[in-house]
C-alpha cells in the first residue's frame, strides 16, 4: 500500500472516529433533551392536575354557595309575602312555598291576601262594591309596601280579623 493510501485510510479512520464521536455526542444530547422534556412534561402534568383540582374545588364551592343562596331566597318569608300579593296564582305559589318552610311573615301575608281576595268579590256589586274595591286596592297597595319593607303590619281594613279568621292556614 502506498503512503498516500495509508494517509487516506488514516484520514478516513480519523473522520470515522470523529463521526462516531459526534454521533455519540448527538445521541447523548438527544437523550439529555428527551429527559428534560420528560421532566418538563411531568411538571406540566402535575401543575395541570393541581390547577384542575383547584378549579374543581372552586366550582364546588361556588355551586354550594349558589345552592345555599337559592334555598335562602326560596325559604325567606319576605319573598313568600311578596309573591302572595301577585294574583291568585302567586298566592297559591306562596302557600306552597310557605307550607314546606313556614315563616311568620309568609303566613301573615298569605292570610291577609286571602282576606283581600275574598273581600274583592264584593266588587261585583255595582256602585257600593266598586267603591269598596277601591278601598281594598288601597289596602292591598299598603300591604305590598309593608311586605316589600319586610314588616309585618296588618292592614287598616280588617287586617287583624283576617289573621284570626284564617288561623288554620
Amino acid at each position: 500500500m502506498s503512503e498516500y493510501n495509508k494517509n487516506l485510510q488514516d484520514d478516513l479512520n480519523e473522520m470515522l472516529g470523529d463521526a462516531k464521536e459526534g454521533a455519540k455526542k448527538a445521541a447523548d444530547k438527544a437523550s439529555e433533551m428527551a429527559n428534560e422534556a420528560k421532566e418538563k412534561i411531568s411538571q406540566f402534568t402535575e401543575e395541570a392536575k393541581e390547577k384542575a383540582s383547584e378549579f374543581a374545588q372552586d366550582a364546588k364551592q361556588a355551586a354550594d354557595e349558589f345552592t345555599e343562596d337559592a334555598e335562602q331566597v326560596l325559604s325567606d318569608g319576605k319573598n313568600v309575602a311578596i309573591i302572595a300579593h301577585l294574583t291568585i296564582i302567586g298566592w297559591v305559589i306562596a302557600l306552597v312555598m310557605n307550607g314546606s318552610n313556614r315563616t311568620e311573615m309568609g303566613s301573615f301575608y298569605i292570610k291577609q291576601m286571602l282576606g283581600f281576595m275574598l273581600l274583592s268579590l264584593v266588587g261585583l256589586i255595582p256602585i257600593v262594591g266598586w267603591i269598596l274595591s277601591l278601598v281594598v286596592l288601597a289596602a292591598w297597595l299598603m300591604s305590598l309596601v309593608s311586605a316589600l319593607g319586610g314588616k309585618i303590619k296588618p292592614s287598616f281594613l280588617l287586617g287583624q280579623q283576617f289573621q284570626e279568621w284564617f288561623k288554620g292556614i
